[in-house]
């Protein structure tokens, strides 16, 4: 393969910064009382992450030979931005909604989405080699089997809530909050389908 190295070295900036913005909604589930500082920390990861996105696409249109098919670095790294753009929406839903206390499932899916954002860094920093097809694949099969976890919490957290929940507004709320952090996992695992292709074409 050409080496173009700058692209991995974006790659790994951002799903960093993926992990980081994960980690502070974890963190924003666990201790209610810091939400503010927590929304404005996922706020400032996610612009940061913007940068590294349009510093990837910007240097796609200077490169004459990638690494990768021009195609393959344009949907990583797009995908790879809609994750932090789901978790600052859901810090900021969580935020705007006046959400007064956050239920188990909502801190399990959050949960999920950490270590689905953790996966997706172990994935992308071995990509500069595709002497590490094996390996990727292996995680690619993981973040598909948490993608799976997070689907069948999502399912037991809306039976509950409809089940239990009286208050109609906080079901609503409640309702919004799991479906974006159910996606985010369902982002990861298009980087993982992503990841897969481009082992394919390449190895």
């Amino acid at each position: 393969m050409p080496t173009e190295g700058k692209f991995f070295e974006l790659f790994n900036q951002h799903a960093d910064l993926c992990v980081k913005g994960a980690r502070e909604m974890v963190a924003l589930m666990t201790n209610f009382d810091d939400l503010e500082n927590r929304v404005h920390a996922i706020e400032g990861i996610e612009k940061q992450a913007d940068k590294v996105t349009h510093n990837t696409l910007e240097m796609l249109h200077k490169t004459f030979i990638t690494p990768l098919d021009r195609d393959d670095i344009h949907q990583l790294i797009t995908r790879m931005d809609d994750i932090l753009d789901l978790l600052e929406d859901a810090a900021q839903t969580i935020s705007l909604y006046d959400i007064k206390a956050i239920t188990p499932e909502a801190k399990r899916l959050a949960e999920l989405c950490l270590a689905c954002t953790e996966k997706v860094k172990a994935g992308v920093s071995l990509l500069h080699n595709m002497d590490n097809s094996r390996e990727i694949l292996a995680i690619c099969e993981e973040i598909d089997r948490l993608e799976s976890d997070a689907d069948h919490v999502m399912r037991a957290a809306m039976s509950k809530l409809f089940r239990d929940e009286p208050d109609v507004r906080n079901l609503i709320k409640l309702k919004a909050i799991y479906e974006i952090l159910e996606t985010v996992t369902d982002r990861c695992e298009d980087v993982a389908n992503i990841l897969e292709g481009i082992i394919v074409e390449n190895a």
